[in-house]
C-alpha cells in the first residue's frame, strides 16, 4: 500500500522523497525552503531554485519557508531582502507566514556553539586568517593541528564570550570546530563556525560583533525550522558531511536531509553574483534590472513572464551532473507564452515616408485589425489610414536584387490591413543621394489588403500612419557575452574580455500606432515582423520606451527540428 503524501517521481529528489515517506524517515512531512543570502540579486540559476523547492512542497502537499541567510551584515542590505521578496512573488510563489532569516536564530546558534565547546568540539582559535589557510593543509597534504586546539573548555568558553562582549579586534580570534585536521575533506578541517566582525547587521543593528559561519548557521536553521529536505546546489556536495556533523553532535530533534542538485549553467551567461555585481559596479550595464542581465529583476524588466521562466525550469529538469543548458530554450519558452498572448501591433523602427498621391489629402480611414489570431477572445483594434504613412526603409529598395518582395519601383506590394500600393517616384537628398520619401498610388478596390480581381503579391509590409503614429525608442538587446562559455579565458584575463560591444542598440525615431497610446510599464506586444517588445520604466509622456523581448526567429525551434530530422 503506497503512502498517502507519496507521488510518481519526477526526479532523483522525489525518489528519495518517496523512499523517506515510505521508511517514516518524518513521519508524513515535506517541508523545504529556498534559503536565498541577502548580498545581492536573484538570477535565473535561483528561479531554478525556487521552482524546485516550491514544486516540491506542493506536489507532495508541503510546506516551503523563504528563509534570508542573513550571516555576513558587510556584504548584506535591505535592498537585497526587498527585491529577492518581489522576485519569489513575481514567480507566483507564496511563502505565506513562513518568513524567517538566519538572524532570528542568532542567539539560539550562539547557545548551539556554546553546547559544541562544552562538548569539547570547538575551540577559540588565534591563528590569523591566512595561517588557518596555511595550516589547512592541500588536497593531497593533511593539516596541522592549530597550536590553540587543546585549550580547556573552561579557557575556551571564557575567550568565547569576551569575543561576543566585543573585547577582541576583528579577525583576531575565531571559533572553530574540532574535528580532524588529516580528513581527505577540507571541509572537516576544523573549519571557522564564527568571526569577529563589527559591522552593522540590517536587522540586529550592533547587537553582535560575532557572526555564525554559513555552514554552521544553514544547517542548525534547516533543524530549528523543521526542514525535511534541504535541497541545494551540487557545490555543496563536500559541505554536506559537516551538514551532517553538526547536526548529529548537537543531537538535534529534527535532521534535516541535504540533497545536492546540478545548478543552471546558461550559455552566453555568467550566473556567479560576484561577477553580476562587478557588471553593476563598474558600469558595464545599467542596474541589476539592466534588460540584459539574468536577474529575475532584469528578465522581467526585459519582458519575460512568469509563466516562461517557470516552463523554462520545467523542461530543463533537474539533474546530478552539471551541464550548460542553451539560452535558445529559454527564448523559446517566451515566445511560446508571448505568442499566446501578446497583443499584435505595427511598429516602424527605422521610419521611410510614402506618400499616396492619388489618396485624398483629408481623408482618413480606420481598419479593424485582429488584436491576436492565437487568441479568438481577444477582438479587434482600429488602426488609421491616411495619405502619407511611414513604411520600415528596409522594406524600399531602388534597385533590388532577384527574389525581393518588398517594395521597389514600379512594383505593387499589400500594405497589412489596408490596400494594394505601387512606388511610381523617389525623391532624394540632392547632395547625399539619401531617399528622403518615396511617391506611391493605391488602388481603392484593394480594401482590407485583398484585391477584388483575384491579383496576388508577394510582398505585405507593415506601416503606420504619419499623422496618427507614436514617437517611441527602442531598445534592441543581444546576448551580453560573445561566448557561449564566458569564462572560457586565456591566463591573466577575466571573463571581462568575453563581453558583446552590440548588446544594446537604441533607435530613438521610432514609430508605433495609435492603439498603443494607453500601454502601461510592463505590456508586452507582438510589433508585426520585428518580435516581442515590452514597455520600460523609462517611458514617459510622449516617448514610449520599447524593450525587445526576442526577436521572432526561433532558432531552438529549427535546432529540435533538425534533431529529429537527423533521428528520423
Amino acid at each position: 500500500m503506497s503512502n498517502p503524501g507519496e507521488k510518481t517521481p519526477a526526479n532523483f529528489i522525489e525518489t528519495i522523497i518517496n523512499e523517506d515517506l515510505k521508511t517514516g524517515r518524518y513521519g508524513n512531512r515535506v517541508h523545504t525552503r529556498f534559503p536565498p543570502e541577502p548580498n545581492g540579486y536573484l538570477h535565473i540559476g535561483h528561479a531554478k531554485s525556487i521552482c524546485l523547492n516550491f514544486g516540491i512542497a506542493k506536489a507532495y502537499n508541503g510546506l516551503c519557508n523563504l528563509r534570508f541567510d542573513d550571516t555576513n551584515p558587510s556584504k548584506e542590505d535591505v535592498e537585497y531582502v526587498e527585491s529577492i521578496m518581489e522576485d519569489v512573488r513575481w514567480l507566483g510563489f507564496d511563502w505565506e507566514d513562513r518568513l524567517y532569516y538566519a538572524s532570528d536564530y542568532f542567539e539560539q546558534l550562539y547557545q548551539y556553539a556554546l553546547k559544541l565547546i562544552k562538548l569539547g568540539k570547538a575551540y577559540v582559535c588565534d591563528l590569523s586568517p591566512e595561517e588557518i589557510k596555511e595550516y589547512r593543509g592541500t588536497l593531497t597534504q593533511p593539516g596541522k593541528e592549530s597550536p590553540y586546539r587543546n585549550r580547556s573548555i573552561e579557557e575556551n568558553l571564557d575567550l568565547f564570550e569576551r569575543m561576543k562582549n566585543g573585547e577582541f579586534p576583528d579577525g583576531s580570534r575565531t571559533l572553530r570546530a574540532k574535528i580532524d585536521m588529516s580528513s581527505p575533506n577540507l571541509n572537516m578541517r576544523d573549519p571557522v563556525i564564527y568571526r569577529i566582525q563589527r559591522a552593522k547587521h540590517h536587522r540586529t543593528g550592533n547587537t553582535w560583533c560575532i557572526y555564525p559561519m554559513y555552514d554552521f548557521a544553514h544547517p542548525l536553521s534547516d533543524a530549528i525550522e523543521g526542514i525535511t529536505h534541504s535541497i541545494c546546489t551540487l557545490e555543496f556536495e563536500d559541505h554536506r558531511p559537516l551538514y551532517d556533523w553538526f547536526l548529529d553532535t548537537l543531537g538535534v530533534e529534527c535532521h534535516s536531509r541535504q540533497i545536492e542538485f546540478a545548478r543552471l549553467n546558461l550559455s552566453y551567461t555568467v550566473m556567479s553574483k560576484r561577477k553580476l555585481r562587478a557588471l553593476v559596479e563598474k558600469g558595464y550595464v545599467s542596474g541589476w534590472d539592466d534588460p540584459r542581465m539574468p536577474t529575475i529583476s532584469g528578465l522581467r524588466r526585459r519582458g519575460y513572464t512568469p509563466e516562461s521562466i517557470r516552463d523554462f525550469c520545467e523542461r530543463i529538469g533537474v539533474a546530478k551532473t552539471n551541464s550548460m543548458v542553451d539560452i535558445a530554450l529559454l527564448e523559446h519558452c517566451v515566445r511560446e507564452d508571448l505568442n499566446r498572448r501578446a497583443p499584435r501591433v505595427m511598429a516602424v523602427l527605422n521610419p521611410l515616408k510614402v506618400v499616396i498621391d492619388n489618396y485624398p489629402d483629408d481623408q482618413v480611414e480606420w481598419f479593424d485589425a485582429v488584436i491576436n489570431p492565437e487568441d479568438p477572445e481577444s477582438g479587434t483594434r482600429k488602426i488609421p489610414f491616411s495619405k502619407v504613412i511611414y513604411i520600415e526603409r528596409e522594406d524600399f529598395q531602388e534597385n533590388p536584387p532577384k527574389k525581393f518582395y518588398r517594395l521597389s519601383p514600379g512594383k505593387e506590394i499589400r500594405l497589412q490591413h489596408a490596400y494594394y500600393i505601387k512606388c511610381v517616384d523617389v525623391v532624394k537628398d540632392q547632395q547625399t543621394g539619401e531617399i528622403l520619401e518615396i511617391h506611391c498610388t493605391y488602388d481603392p478596390e484593394t480594401r482590407g489588403g485583398w484585391s477584388s480581381d483575384g491579383r496576388k503579391v508577394k510582398g505585405t509590409s507593415h506601416w503606420v500612419s504619419a499623422s496618427h503614429a507614436l514617437k517611441a525608442e527602442v531598445r534592441l538587446y543581444e546576448h551580453l557575452f560573445t561566448k557561449e562559455n564566458p569564462e572560457e579565458v586565456e591566463e591573466g584575463q577575466d571573463f571581462l574580455v568575453n563581453l558583446n560591444p552590440n548588446s544594446l542598440k537604441v533607435l530613438t525615431d521610432c514609430l508605433v500606432e495609435p492603439s498603443l497610446k494607453d500601454a502601461k510599464v510592463g505590456d508586452r506586444f507582438q510589433f508585426l515582423r520585428q518580435g516581442y517588445f515590452c514597455v520600460d520604466k523609462d517611458s514617459k509622456d510622449g516617448m514610449l520606451v520599447f524593450n525587445r523581448i526576442v526577436s521572432l526567429k526561433d532558432s531552438w525551434a529549427k535546432i529540435q527540428k533538425n534533431e529529429a530530422g537527423k533521428q528520423e
